[in-house]
C-alpha cells in the first residue's frame, strides 16, 4: 500500500506530467522543423516556423516547469515564454513582409491581398 502511496505523491504526478508536456512540445517542435523544411511556399514555412514552434516550445516549458518546481526556476521559464510570445509573431509578419515584397509570395494564391494597395 505504501508503495501506492508513494506513486501517486504529488511530486510524482508533476513529474509524469512534466515528461509528457516534454514528449509533446519536442514532436510538435520536431513537426515544425520538417514543415520548414518540407514546405514549397514562403507562407507556408512560415506558418511552420510560428504556430506549432510556439507551442512545441511553450509544452517544453510547461514540461520544464513541471519538473523543476523551484521559484527562481520557474520566473525564469516565464520570461522565456513571454519573450517567445512577443517575438515569434512579430518575426513572422516581418518575413512575410518581405516575401511580399520581394516577389517571393504566389499572390494568385493569396484568398485576401491586404498589401496590394502598398501598406
Amino acid at each position: 500500500m505504501a508503495a501506492a502511496a508513494d506513486w501517486l505523491s504529488l511530486g510524482a504526478v508533476a513529474d509524469w506530467l512534466g515528461a509528457g508536456c516534454l514528449v509533446a512540445g519536442a514532436l510538435l517542435s520536431l513537426a515544425a522543423g520538417i514543415g520548414v523544411l518540407r514546405f514549397p511556399d514562403v507562407l507556408d514555412r512560415m506558418h511552420a516556423a510560428t504556430k506549432p514552434q510556439v507551442l512545441g516550445v511553450m509544452l517544453l516549458l510547461a514540461g520544464v516547469g513541471l519538473r523543476l518546481r523551484t521559484s527562481e526556476d520557474l520566473g525564469m521559464i516565464a520570461l522565456v515564454a513571454v519573450f517567445q510570445l512577443a517575438t515569434a509573431p512579430v518575426a513572422a509578419q516581418m518575413v512575410g513582409r518581405a516575401a511580399y515584397r520581394s516577389g517571393g509570395v504566389n499572390r494568385s494564391l493569396l484568398d485576401a491581398d491586404e498589401l496590394a494597395d502598398g501598406r
